[in-house]
């Protein structure tokens, strides 16, 4: 079976007339799990409301958990309504039984050890019947929301039992959560281990990040504008912040956080996913491997760091007490399963630079962090300011910053900053700002994220997921980060209040250079 590529979800590869997705079986391992209750399958009750699903679609749980298929609909039914309930980023209007009695109609369960041959028979065996009796086609999606340890296992009992083999029209394809690796050299294993079993094309490597309708919109407003694109470079702009500030401590997390931190759990994949959109080139077409391919390029770009540039141009921190929101809130060393001197970063901040003709001295800040003051995610990309000469003599002081802000959340849309006259007889600067705001210009459903990747992976969609050498790119640009890190250990931590802005030293990477991060507040 040859590849099948297309543009994100808008131009569905393999679906219906109508919109709708293949037939296929969709295998959730770990169908028990928080991942599945929380995001997964609500995701596929907005498809089912959305009418994006086949008439003959089918999803069978896989757990350890001894469960009949009945009690695992019921679990998940509690789930559901609490998530059409939760006041959420959009509104939603009520719950739509008719909806989730479609989906929970097709929901099976086989108990089964991921350890075990045995339970990938019984499942090739269900597999099988609803082949026969439910139209699947032998189609077949197999989501990993399991923990990453049983990624390589899991992978290889499929191959073993043949269910991973495509043949004549069927295709079998395998959805793999991050981490994606926890450095440079894991990522790559995993990659090996996973391809003995799988063809590149059948691997989805997921970020939600990407599944969120105002990411997606970054290559719309570059490539659709030909009022952007012509100022997209080192001519007209001066310098990109990308953040992704959360007010969420570690909550009950600790034990995954305390081997993980900030850089490995947001920068390789999130943070860099940001950046590869804002500043890749062009691609031919909205074909998977031809976006794909640019986002690597412009990764690989990324001026290498060595240990000295890592201990100058990136920035690690770690929460202390404080207050968060109003409320108060202990320090991350204080948090469950945390080592009292933990050095793990709960912050990280960088400078870097992109060594290609668009980018060459434009340089990219990047921020992440828990406990700060304000929830957001957002890229700022700030233009060169205007000569002062024909301001002079006036009560001009100095020129305003020209800013476009890309809201990824919570509120979604595209502001504009710039300069006008304040009304009066002198002439005197206000910044003013042309904002667009998604919830007023389109209906926004309540969504976790996962709904146009879900339903890409059905159609044989593979845009929004990574691609083996894009995730290599990220942990290459990282690797030397943590080698430095691993040699040189903080001595100031806890370096920043909870319910603050960050360390101290992140304000003074960019001071440096004479300019400032955009407040959080």
């Amino acid at each position: 079976m040859t590849e099948q590529s297309g543009a994100s979800g808008l131009f569905p590869q393999e679906g219906d007339a109508d919109g709708k997705a293949p037939p296929c079986a969709m295998v959730l391992f770990g169908g028990a799990g928080d991942l599945t209750k929380r995001l997964v399958v609500p995701a596929l009750y907005n498809l089912a409301v959305e009418k994006r699903l086949s008439d003959n679609f089918q999803l069978v749980g896989v757990d350890l958990v001894s469960k009949s298929s009945q009690e695992w609909r019921d679990g998940l039914a509690g789930s559901i309504k609490e998530f059409v309930g939760a006041e959420g980023e959009y509104e939603i209007n009520k719950f739509d039984e008719a909806a989730w009695n479609w989906l929970t109609q097709r929901m099976s369960y086989v108990q089964g050890d991921l350890n075990d041959p045995e339970t990938y028979r019984s499942l090739g065996a269900h597999l099988a019947g609803l082949d026969r009796n439910c139209g699947t086609r032998g189609n077949y999606l197999f989501y990993l929301a399991i923990a990453d340890r049983f990624f390589c296992s899991t992978v290889a009992h499929l191959g073993e039992a043949s269910l991973t083999k495509e043949e004549g029209d069927c295709w079998r394809r395998v959805v793999i959560e991050k981490p994606f690796g926890h450095d440079l050299a894991s990522a790559k294993h995993l990659n090996s281990e996973v391809l003995k079993s799988l063809a590149e094309h059948q691997v989805y490597r997921i970020d939600h990040f990407l599944g969120k309708e105002t990411v997606q919109n970054i290559m719309v407003l570059r490539f659709a504008n030909g009022l952007f694109e012509p100022l997209w470079n080192r001519d007209h702009i001066d310098h990109v912040q990308i953040t992704a500030a959360e007010t969420v401590g570690v909550e009950r997390r600790g034990k995954f956080y305390e081997i993980t931190g900030a850089m490995r759990d947001m920068v390789p994949n999130h943070i860099f996913q940001l950046l590869a959109m804002t500043a890749m080139e062009p691609p031919i077409s909205f074909d998977a491997d031809a976006v794909r391919a640019k986002k690597t390029e412009v990764l690989e770009a990324i001026r290498p760091f060595d240990e000295i540039s890592a201990l100058k141009d990136v920035v690690r921190g770690q929460y202390g007490a404080g207050s968060v929101l109003g409320a108060p809130v202990q320090a991350y060393r204080h948090e469950p399963d945390v080592a009292y001197d933990s050095n793990t970063e709960t912050y990280f901040a960088c400078k870097l630079m992109i060594d290609n003709w668009r980018w060459s001295g434009v340089p990219f800040y990047l921020r992440t962090g828990k406990h700060l003051t304000r929830r957001t995610t957002e890229i700022a990309v700030r233009f060169h300011q205007a000569p002062f000469t024909l301001f002079r003599g006036t009560d001009v002081e100095k020129m305003n910053p020209n800013w476009m802000v890309l809201r990824i959340q919570p509120d979604e849309g595209i502001s504009l900053e710039f300069a006008a006259k304040q009304p009066g007889p002198t002439v005197k600067l206000s910044t003013v700002s042309m904002d667009f705001a998604y919830k007023t210009y389109f209906k926004m459903q309540h969504g976790t994220g996962y709904e146009t990747l879900l339903y890409d992976c059905m159609t044989g969609d593979a845009t929004l997921f990574k691609r083996e050498d894009n995730v290599l790119s990220g942990w290459r640009t990282v690797q030397p980060i943590l080698d430095a890190w691993e040699k040189n250990k903080p001595a100031d931590f806890p370096n920043y209040a909870s319910g603050g802005s960050g360390p101290a030293a992140a304000d003074e990477l960019l001071a440096r250079d004479g300019r400032y991060w955009r407040p959080l507040v």
